[in-house]
């Protein structure tokens, strides 16, 4: 399911190809498809943020600003990704888990954000491998990396869907640790604390 609604996201996204477009959510409020498109929507508008800063003739003032919405935007990724555990850790909180249950090396949530980032890599190059203005050589390398990207996918996917099962049967726990990003907390960002001295 989440492969599908991060694939209907990114071709929405791209019906306008603008960082500025409105995300208009065709999935029923709260729910759990609803989250991974708002989840995949900001990370599609990242992505453009991110080729758009990486033009060698943007104005600076324009690079700062767009580098300042990439962090809020990276913030607001990171807090989404919390939430999606967050909704895994409540699904799962009567599971009994077992003596010999491990915990995993990531949560569901991150192992599905770096799907939500697969989606994209996949629409992008594949337009690459479809580009009849590229070289020979520049669409078969296109078409080779989608083809790994495409077996990189099935492979994350069987191992998300792995993971949610062991949750559910008590053979794997989960917790939710809250990112602490040091340099977005004036609190503790030495930069930001000196000024007020």
């Amino acid at each position: 399911m989440a492969n599908e609604v991060f694939d209907r996201s990114v071709a929405d996204y791209h019906r306008t190809d603008n960082v500025d477009a409105p995300c208009v959510n065709p999935y029923e409020k709260g729910s759990l498809e609803a989250i991974f498109y708002d989840k995949n929507w900001v990370d599609a508008v990242q992505w453009h943020l991110e080729d758009i800063i990486r033009d060698p003739e943007i104005d600076p003032r324009e690079a700062l600003e767009l580098k300042r919405r990439i962090d809020r935007s990276n913030q607001v990724r990171t807090d989404m990704v919390e939430d999606i555990d967050t909704w895994f850790r409540d699904q799962y909180k009567d599971v009994a888990t077992l003596p010999e249950a491990t915990i995993n090396t990531e949560s569901p949530a991150w192992a599905l954000d770096r799907l939500s980032i697969l989606a994209l890599k996949i629409w992008h190059m594949r337009e690459q491998a479809e580009r009849t203005d590229a070289s020979e050589e520049h669409i078969a390398k296109s078409r080779a990396k989608l083809t790994v990207l495409l077996e990189q996918r099935e492979d994350l996917t069987s191992a998300i869907d792995t993971l949610l099962e062991d949750i559910a049967a008590g053979r794997k726990y989960m917790k939710v640790y809250r990112q602490m990003k040091l340099y977005n907390d004036p609190a503790t960002n030495p930069v930001l604390y000196a000024k007020k001295k």
